[in-house]
């Protein structure tokens, strides 16, 4: 039986929506979060992964044309492409190294966005009991004009105690 997954909301996280002395890099970079709700019944990871990649809130370019029902598209790769095996599981440890590494990159940010990204990504980093990382798929699973990212992370967090899923994707454009 294939699970569906409910989407529940969204936030999103600009870096331009706050004051930074030097904007050197900071001001084209954000975070999406997608929440979909988990099924009653309990999941394999594979089938999760794959219910999360069949929701039409995964088909977003990530580039300005938003989530596409009919799309082809994820981020800057093919959709084809991106596959439960595309992921690999990595610690609360790893994810948090790899999303801190990406948000210091150009040094420290404000601290009212350092709050925020704590409640909406840091926190929610710490309460998944699953981690998936989606870690470079190659240039053959890059779309026509996908490299319009420099840098593209995504994490699907999964914490079955709130019966959630977070699709957590940090960029630039």
């Amino acid at each position: 039986m294939r699970i569906r997954l409910t989407h529940e909301g969204s936030a999103f996280i600009n870096f331009r929506d706050y004051k930074f002395q030097d904007r050197g890099g900071h001001g084209f970079r954000w975070v999406d979060i997608k929440i979909l709700r988990l099924p009653a019944t309990p999941v394999e990871d594979g089938e999760l992964l794959s219910a999360v990649i069949r929701h039409e809130q995964f088909r977003d370019d990530y580039a300005g044309g938003g989530v596409l029902p009919e799309g082809v598209r994820h981020g800057p790769y093919w959709l084809a492409s991106v596959t439960p095996d595309a992921y690999q599981t990595v610690s609360r440890e790893q994810g948090t190294h790899i999303l801190r590494g990406w948000v210091d990159l150009h040094g420290d940010v404000p601290a009212e966005l350092e709050e925020d990204l704590r409640d909406g990504v840091f926190d929610r980093v710490a309460a998944a009991d699953r981690l998936f990382y989606l870690n470079g798929l190659g240039d053959d699973a890059v779309h026509d004009w996908g490299r319009v990212h420099e840098f593209f992370h995504e994490f699907v967090l999964v914490d079955r105690r709130a019966e959630r899923v977070a699709l957590l994707v940090a960029a630039d454009d």
